[in-house]
């Protein structure tokens, strides 16, 4: 982690040279970094790291001689640091950057829309928020890996769904609500992965890009022994199905009569994100009430720990990752803060713990609707 008392030391890995220029003007704006270097491919960057020991690398996915994940996956085999992706948003540059954040990068963003010298203040924040997150991230060997813009108005759930009181419903029907952010691909996997086939639906928002949630849900599916789909509006949400919000558009959970379904919102950002996760929480609690359990995983922010408060008022029994496992604790930190989380559990035990509270819920003393 960097000392906070000195200036973050970045290293900017990319093979063109203009994208070097640009990210190294960028990051220089900022009187709390600075750029200590630039290499324009993994071998001159190799010595370099060596040579300046940053504390912070932005890493090209795509880059001549050897690609970003296989310099990424040596880095943290041998030495374990900050990295944050630079990558092109299409499909293919989003299953590499998944790769790359399976492996141990902290966070990713899209190559800087050169053409596009408007866009270039709103870029610059983010670039800025995302390195000195990554400088304060816990980085882990790779071995030892378990298998936004300021200018964004902050709008809270109610500019998607109304707070109303939570009911409850005589249902066998149960419903897991996960939430997450920065480190989240990884943390979702690892509590995905531990599900079996007869689970209950789970709903899922992860902030994430609208090119990244297609090739994510799809990576889920093929990984996990439960269906993974990337939500569609008004699709029933089944035992042994989770759904993924897609990147551009809200996931809420309502009733249709007896069953749950998707619905998906394009509305205002929430948060200063959209899929929010305090909506699709409150939108749980109104749904599902205390058939449902709240989770909320790794992530910068505080985005979720409102709805999990509404969901824990609810009846919901709900659970925090721990900030030792989390590679930002503020989503959860700050649901554990106001009173959202009951429990509050390593990464590695929550999936073992979702599925007990699954198996043990009493469901019989809920009032009938």
């Amino acid at each position: 982690m960097a000392d906070p008392a000195r200036k973050i030391r970045v290293l900017i890995v990319d093979d063109s040279a203009l994208v070097r220029r640009i990210l190294t003007e960028l990051l220089s704006s900022d009187r709390g970094i600075e750029v200590v270097g630039t290499a324009g491919d993994a071998f001159v960057a190799r010595e370099k790291i060596k040579q300046l020991a940053p504390d912070v690398l932005t890493l090209d996915v795509e880059m001549p001689k050897m690609d970003g994940v296989t310099f990424l996956r040596n880095l943290m085999r041998l030495r374990p640091m900050p990295v944050v992706m630079v990558s092109s948003l299409t499909e293919h540059g989003a299953e590499v950057t998944l790769d790359a954040l399976e492996v141990g990068a902290v966070d990713y963003l899209p190559k800087p829309k050169i053409d596009l010298a408007a866009t270039l203040s709103d870029y610059r924040d983010e670039l800025i928020a995302k390195i000195k997150l990554a400088a304060g991230a816990r980085v882990r060997a790779f071995e030892q890996r378990p298998t936004l813009p300021g200018a964004t108005p902050k709008y809270t759930a109610d500019a998607i769904l109304a707070k109303k009181p939570a009911v409850g419903f005589r249902t066998t029907d149960r419903i897991i609500a996960i939430g997450a952010s920065t480190g989240g691909t990884e943390a979702i996997k690892e509590v995905l992965m531990a599900m079996p086939p007869d689970t209950p639906g789970i709903v899922i928002t992860q902030h994430i890009p609208k090119a990244f949630s297609t090739p994510f849900a799809q990576r889920m599916n093929r990984l996990c022994q439960m269906t993974v789909y990337e939500a569609e509006d008004g699709q029933h949400v089944l035992p042994g199905h989770a759904y993924i919000a897609p990147g551009d558009q809200h996931l809420l959970l309502v009733r249709d009569g007896a069953r749950y379904v998707c619905r998906l919102d394009n509305g205002e950002l929430v948060n200063r994100h959209k899929p929010s996760v305090d909506v699709l929480f409150r939108s749980v609690a109104q749904a599902a009430g205390r058939n449902a359990i709240g989770v909320i995983l790794t992530g910068m922010g505080k985005d979720g720990a409102v709805g999990m408060k509404e969901m824990r008022d609810a009846g919901s029994p709900t659970i925090a990752q721990d900030e030792a496992t989390s590679v930002v604790w503020g989503m959860p930190g700050e649901a554990v803060a106001i009173g959202a989380a009951a429990e509050v559990l390593p990464l590695q035990h929550i999936a073992r713990r979702v599925r007990e509270l699954s198996e043990s819920m009493d469901i019989t003393r809920q009032p009938a609707r």
